[in-house]
């Protein structure tokens, strides 16, 4: 039987402690981004004729480096729940999750809501 010295032991514990085991496992270790996460505007629209999402989307092209937009296709399978609440509301704007405005782009209220973010 192999008896190890203290020194080694002291050595071979402070390895262990130092390192989590998915390094000593051979598990890459997560490397977190600096870059700072965009709040997602999600648009509520429908594929058909909507002049009031294609002047909505306009008015939010200066705005893009803002935000990340999601568009939802209220008329999609899948997505009737979305249909049944705004399909005489388009298009319907949530900031991160919640709602934040229909109809038409307040841009101050907009620019507001996403420099806070």
């Amino acid at each position: 039987m192999y008896m190890m010295s203290s020194k080694v032991l002291r050595y071979a514990l402070a390895i262990e402690t130092s390192f989590p085991s998915q390094f000593l496992s051979g598990a890459k270790p997560r490397h977190f981004s600096t870059k700072p996460v965009l709040p997602v505007l999600t648009l509520y629209t429908k594929e058909e004729v909507c002049s009031l999402c294609d002047e909505a989307k306009a008015v939010l092209e200066g705005y893009k480096h803002r935000f990340h937009l999601e568009e939802v296709d209220i008329t999609a399978k899948g997505n009737e729940t979305w249909f049944d609440k705004y399909r005489y509301e388009i298009p319907v704007f949530h900031l991160n999750g919640s709602f934040l405005m229909k109809h038409r782009v307040n841009e101050g209220f907009t620019g507001q809501r996403t420099e806070k973010i």
